[in-house]
């Protein structure tokens, strides 16, 4: 192994308490929207791709509708996460800079441009990190653009850690081992490693 693949949410933070206030107040000023969303909405969507989150959460809306909705929404939760962060794991940064001394860091997450920077500059973790990318820069699915950072990075064994069956997904698709955050916030049907805490990274790959 030579290099390791993130996720971001579920896997390194939790956002959703600040994503969920930067939502609701776009939602609250729709004249279409029937309600608010609530955490478990929130939860029940992670990992899926912007679109995929416009027709479970508003199905209601026509798509350019939604699609519009989602831009905004996106807009006011980078500003907001910029802001007042998000929930990092129990010794996140301890892990990322223990394990950027002996393996090159990547993240590859299903969000909006800018939502990664957002967790870096609140957190203060982009040091530890060499590239990123993300469907709302390229337009690719996560196996796609975990391809991408492989091919531009030079990277010939990572390994892609997250915690949903989108991210197991991904990570055959690109052909690379995953690894299951059992903490996150889905289920996977299979896993290469599971670990139950960031922490155990450190007891796998010392």
């Amino acid at each position: 192994m030579d290099s390791i693949i993130f996720d971001l949410d579920g896997t390194l933070w939790d956002s959703s308490s600040t994503v969920l206030m930067a939502w609701n107040e776009i939602l609250n000023q729709h004249p279409k929207v029937q309600k608010k969303i609530t955490l478990e909405d929130l939860h029940g969507s992670m990992g899926l791709q912007i679109d995929e989150i416009g027709q479970k959460l508003f199905p209601y809306l026509q798509e350019d509708e939604r699609i519009e909705l989602l831009q905004k929404c996106g807009e006011v939760e980078n500003d907001y996460l910029r802001k007042l962060g998000g929930k990092l794991y129990d010794q996140v940064e301890h892990v990322l800079h223990t394990l950027s001394k002996k393996y090159k860091l990547f993240i590859v997450s299903n969000c909006q441009e800018g939502y990664i920077e957002a967790f870096f500059h609140f957190h203060n973790v982009g040091k530890y990190f060499l590239d990123y990318e993300n469907p709302g820069r390229t337009g690719l699915s996560k196996g796609e653009n975990i391809k991408l950072v492989m091919g531009r990075n030079q990277l010939n064994r990572p390994i892609y850690i997250g915690d949903t069956e989108g991210d197991v997904k991904a990570a055959r698709w690109a052909n690379i081992p995953f690894v299951y955050a059992a903490y996150g916030f889905g289920d996977v049907s299979e896993s290469d490693e599971t670990i139950e805490n960031v922490a155990d990274l450190l007891e796998l790959y010392r």
